[in-house]
Formats: C-alpha cells, structure tokens, sequence
C-alpha cells in the first residue's frame, strides 16, 4: 500500500513538473543551453516526457523503461543547466538556485531509478 501511495504522488508530482513545462515554456526557453538548437521546443519536447511518464506509472505500463528515460533527462537536466548554473554563480546567493535543481533532479533521477530497479 505505501509503494502504491509513493507512486502516485510521484506520478502527480512529476505530472505537475511536465504540466509547468507546458503553461510556462516560454520562461524556461532561457534555460535551454544555447549551443543547442531549437530553444523553446526543448521545453515542449521536456515537458512531453514527463507527462509521458507519469502517464506510465499511473496505468502501470512500461514503467521501467519510462522511469529509466526519466532518470537520464533528468540527470541530462544537471549537468547541463543546473551545474553550469551554479558554476555562473556570482555569489552564495545566486548558487541557491541552481544548487536547489541539482539536488531535485539527482534525488527525483535516483527515485526513478529506484522505481525501474522494482518494475517488472
């Protein structure tokens, strides 16, 4: 039962994250890596693959293979914004941040990956 809880408000959590992508993409485009191309669509392209696995934990389908993609966007997540973010850092204060995105995604990327590790 409290796997089953755990799961979902993961899943709710996760689809909150994908949902922010998609109503505020536009404020998020500035945190796309500018050597990549593309921009905003990053966003949407970021924002889909939450939604997508959250939908999977949710009806319980593919769940291993979502949990193991959304580890790996997430952990693409640090080292390409929220490391370099910290890294910019002019001060203790500016670090907050980006230090706050480096510990989200690593603890949600190692959750998920938790979740892959117990999924069929």
């Amino acid at each position: 039962m409290l796997t089953k809880i755990g799961t979902v408000l993961y899943a709710l959590v996760v689809a909150f994250f994908g949902i922010n992508h998609f109503m505020n993409a536009q404020g998020m485009a500035g945190l796309v890596p500018s050597w990549l191309p593309g921009g905003v669509i990053w966003v949407y392209i970021s924002g889909a693959g939450l939604l997508a696995a959250a939908v999977a934990l949710i009806i319980n389908k593919q769940v291993r293979l979502a949990m193991i993609l959304l580890a790996l966007m997430l952990i693409i997540f640090v080292l390409t914004i929220h490391l370099p973010g910290l890294m910019r850092a002019e001060d203790e204060m500016a670090k907050i941040g980006p230090m706050t995105g480096i510990l989200k995604d690593t603890a949600m990327a190692a959750a998920a990956l938790v979740m892959a590790g117990k999924s069929s």
